[in-house]
């Protein structure tokens, strides 16, 4: 059985649905997380699918990804634009590691533009609404073949 992929949300994002929908959107983060479930089941992986208002405890699932998963997507809400504790939390690990948004950071307020967590990730997704999700799934798991394909 494969280790299972990390997909952890930042701040405000359990208001999904109801915050700013003409910007993120009406689904909730829990159809969010039942459409991953549901979509990742394809590929032979599970998800642990985690929500923290609190940026010590994103950073401590970082650091639990990084024995017990094998990827991490992560949307860090506004922490992407301030957090060097989840920056220095990501360069820590080991696997592939996808942001991920709802909307498009750069075409919105000017300070959006910058994200500490690019830094660290492997690549970006954003801008496809709750879409951008699967997509980063889709992203891990195209990475994860190739690792493995790689130490065959």
């Amino acid at each position: 059985m494969n280790k299972p992929i990390y997909i952890l949300n930042g701040p405000n994002l359990n208001l999904l649905g109801q915050r700013e929908p003409e910007i993120y959107g009406y689904k909730t983060l829990g159809d969010i997380e039942n459409s991953c479930r549901d979509n990742v089941k394809k590929f032979g992986y599970d998800i642990v699918f985690k929500q923290s208002n609190i940026e010590g405890e994103i950073v401590d699932y970082i650091q639990e990804a990084r024995t017990a998963g094998c990827a991490i997507l992560i949307n860090p809400a506004a922490y992407t634009h301030t957090s060097v504790a989840i920056y220095d939390a990501l360069k820590a690990v080991d696997l592939p590691i996808i942001e991920i948004h709802l909307s498009q950071p750069a075409t919105r307020e000017s300070f959006r533009a910058q994200s500490y967590v690019a830094q660290a990730a492997t690549g970006t997704i954003s801008g496809f609404g709750a879409d951008s999700y699967n997509l980063g799934l889709q992203a891990a798991v195209n990475l994860l073949s190739n690792t493995s394909k790689a130490k065959r």
